[in-house]
């Protein structure tokens, strides 16, 4: 089966209707961090909370100061909204694509760590980058997380999209893929992040079950033109063009 690592975004759509379930991995592995961060939500220290929300507009930052425990729950596929989610529309896909993103995409939180698309988790804020008290998410979830991924993703192929910044949390041994964005020559770098929500809504919609699967998916708007192999990592760059 295919698992694809995704990114989160700084935008998070509010509200949330679904229940409070185990989340990836383990939840009291999480425990430090995230008691960290309800303990600076709770001493609502203005320079504290601006660091860690990367917002100096208190307004702005209002929806996160309720903290995660009474905070609505949503699955994170559905919690973020930045640019590759609004291009992953989730919610104008069929259930079976809707599901299949649920069990097959790993997301890796600044607060929660890696989590699956159906795990539920708080309206949330943590700008990327910043420490959490005295926590830095990255390397936290590295140690904590990365031998339970090995053997998550043992029996697994990996297609990763995630951003450069989040192989920190993780990364794998075993052999996996990548993509490039490529217009007019160039990499792109805004655009990358429409164009992963582009390629993972089209896998979702054609429920791809393999790299082989993904290798014959014809993408509008965009062209192989070379496939690159190094040690483990294969990525295929891609032009991107009518």
């Amino acid at each position: 089966m295919l698992t694809i690592l995704f990114s989160p975004s700084e935008g998070k759509n509010k509200g949330g209707n679904e229940t409070k379930k185990e989340l990836f991995g383990s939840d009291k592995a999480r425990d430090e961090i995230l008691n960290a961060y309800n303990q600076l939500i709770t001493k609502k220290d203005t320079n504290e909370l601006e660091k860690l929300f990367g917002i100096k507009n208190k307004n702005e930052y209002e929806p996160y100061l309720s903290g995660l425990d009474n905070s609505q729950l949503m699955c994170a596929i559905e919690r973020y909204s930045g640019v590759a989610y609004e291009y992953l529309a989730f919610e104008t896909l069929d259930k079976d694509a809707q599901t299949y993103l649920r069990k097959n995409v790993l997301i890796f939180s600044n607060l929660y760590g890696p989590l699956l698309g159906g795990d539920t988790i708080a309206n949330y804020k943590v700008h990327q980058g910043v420490a959490i008290a005295d926590i830095a998410p990255e390397k936290y979830y590295k140690d904590r997380f990365s031998y339970q991924l090995d053997l998550y993703l043992s029996d697994k192929e990996i297609l990763d999209l995630r951003a450069g910044y989040y192989e920190k949390f993780y990364k794998t041994d075993k052999p996996f893929t990548t993509l490039k964005f490529l217009k007019d020559g160039k990499t792109v770098s805004h655009w990358a992040k429409a164009y992963r929500g582009i390629v993972l809504r089209e896998i979702a919609k054609h429920n791809i079950c393999s790299l082989e699967e993904f290798h014959k998916l014809d993408i509008q708007g965009l062209h192989v033109k070379e496939i690159l192999s190094i040690k483990n990592k294969t990525e295929i760059v891609f032009n991107i063009g009518e």
